[in-house]
């Protein structure tokens, strides 16, 4: 990587060569908080709107953003809104070299724009950058705490950004932008075609953005795992024939967690008794080994070891709903958890 003096400077302003797409359904305040910390560097702003019921609109058309109201007969997903986003944003700076995409339920940090900016624009084979992601509330639930956990992830070259990012258009352009047939994971599966064609994704260390998950109901985390259980299973059947192993590993732990453990016990019980029972006692020595682990206090470690072995069995539900639309050649919607 680039350790040049002139670090934050550049022969060509941001302004003139990045552009902004914010997606969001019904953020209410939040996207007031989004908007607010984006329009103050003077950026190109495309609001994306996915059918939202609240003020969205107004409050995007208040803050002077661009607005695509999406056409929501089809089915929405929101690979086909950072898509839209972009095509829109490419009318109005047909020159742009770089697209900041940003969730509308995050707040962007003071410095990321001007940092993300010169890290992309000194490093020529950098196709995705992101930064440190901050959970806004960790401290409210038990599940936006598992989120923060979720955003603790490694710095330096990695495989796959999230949907807060700064990306390359030439690179963008290049694996033809997110599939928007993606109800869930389009951010590593576009990581991925970018890595075949030799682009690397950075996570480098400095502040992105607050993330409010605004989880508070075990329901709400439930759902969020099954959709992340069909992310798995859609991204590894799309991935199926190349040798880069995509999602395998997840699946295979969603598996036998999930279902041949489960199997074996109730086969276990109905050969046995109840002694075939002590099999289960696996799961608790699960939590317990994975709770060593955890960089958190030992009280969010056993959270975090717990909901990681739980989130099996709502990931296997969401495989299972995978291959059921798979075969029945059925349209698959979009999973809400908000």
């Amino acid at each position: 990587m680039s350790t040049q003096n002139n670090f934050f400077e550049s022969h060509i302003p941001m302004i003139q060569q990045c552009g902004v797409v914010v997606i969001g359904r019904n953020e209410g305040e939040r996207l007031v908080i989004c908007l607010d910390s984006i329009i103050k560097h003077g950026l190109s702003v495309v609001y994306v709107d996915s059918g939202s019921t609240d003020h969205s609109i107004a409050v995007a058309k208040s803050k002077n953003c661009e607005i695509v109201e999406l056409d929501m007969s089809i089915p929405f997903t929101a690979a086909r809104a950072r898509n839209e986003g972009y095509k829109h944003l490419e009318t109005l700076m047909p020159e742009i070299k770089y697209v900041q995409f940003v969730d509308g339920d995050c707040e962007i940090f003071e410095d990321w724009f001007e940092y993300a900016y010169h890290f992309i624009y000194e490093n020529h084979n950098i196709a995705v950058v992101c930064g440190v992601l901050r959970e806004r509330y960790p401290e409210k639930s038990v599940y936006n705490m598992l989120c923060q956990a979720e955003w603790d992830s490694l710095l330096g070259e990695i495989n796959a950004c999230g949907g807060n990012s700064l990306v390359r258009v030439s690179a963008f352009s290049e694996v033809s932008g997110f599939r928007e047939d993606l109800i869930a994971g389009e951010e590593p599966e576009l990581c991925l075609r970018m890595r075949r064609l030799g682009w690397k994704i950075w996570r480098i260390d400095r502040n992105m953005a607050l993330h409010d998950a605004s989880i508070y109901y075990f329901s709400q985390w439930w759902k969020r795992a099954v959709r992340s259980g069909y992310a798995y299973s859609e991204g590894a059947y799309l991935h199926k024939e190349s040798k880069d192993a995509f999602r395998l590993e997840n699946l295979k732990k969603i598996r036998l967690w999930g279902f041949w453990i489960p199997i074996v016990i109730v086969v276990s019980i109905l050969a046995f008794g109840w002694h075939g029972f002590y099999i289960f006692l696996i799961y608790p020595i699960q939590i317990f080994r994975i709770s060593r682990f955890g960089k958190r206090s030992k009280k969010d470690n056993i959270y975090w070891a717990f909901f990681t072995v739980l989130g099996k069995f709502p990931e296997m539900i969401g495989l299972f709903k995978f291959h059921y639309h798979r075969m029945t050649k059925s349209v698959s919607r979009i999973i809400e958890y908000k």
